[in-house]
């Protein structure tokens, strides 16, 4: 099995994790998106394959019994999510970096499987209020949905100290500055 670096990113929803890691993939570093498998339904122009892997649930708990998974968690009631081996073996024998937008427990999970090999970074959020708002901004989600994800953030930010780096997302220019310089010194350290 080829072996590699990974960067883990995580983050309460609507964090910015994803805008952040989008910037770091539009650079020139050597790293490549781990697509994540789940079981939610497409949003919007998502596309199976691209985005994530849309599995059913019978088709991702036979994966789980397979061990094909690195790490795997059901975020909410029937919304599995994972990251799967053969996922990042790809990436690694392309001779890249592999990178994660995973939620906190996902990026907790990673990087204690990945140990050395991984760099953490918390995506942290001004403030709850602001939290919610992003959310609401994105028009995706109802109210409920919504609702559980700012409880969850509650739960989530708690754990941002167990993670290697946490960069505050009040500006995100700034935000994407101290990313580029964290993930360039870890890929070429």
């Amino acid at each position: 099995m080829v072996k590699g670096k990974c960067i883990i990113f995580s983050a309460p929803s609507g964090a910015g994790k994803t805008t952040l890691v989008h910037h770091l993939l539009e650079q020139e570093l050597g790293i490549e998106f781990s697509i994540s498998a789940c079981t939610r339904e497409k949003r919007g122009e998502e596309i199976d394959g691209k985005d994530y892997y849309f599995l059913s649930i019978n088709d991702f708990k036979d994966k789980i019994k397979k061990e094909e998974f690195v790490e795997w968690e059901e975020v909410y009631k029937d919304h599995f999510y994972g990251t799967l081996k053969k996922e990042v073996q790809r990436i690694w024998e392309e001779g890249k970096t592999v990178i994660f937008d995973v939620d906190v427990v996902g990026g907790l999970n990673l990087k204690q499987y990945f140990g050395e090999q991984a760099l953490s970074i918390f995506v942290m959020p001004p403030s709850l209020k602001v939290l919610e708002k992003r959310l609401r901004g994105r028009g995706t989600d109802t109210e409920e949905r919504i609702s559980i994800r700012l409880n969850k953030a509650k739960e989530e930010l708690i754990k941002a100290d167990l993670f290697d780096y946490v960069i505050l997302n009040d500006d995100l220019q700034k935000a994407k500055k101290a990313v580029h310089f964290i993930a360039q010194k870890f890929i070429n350290g």
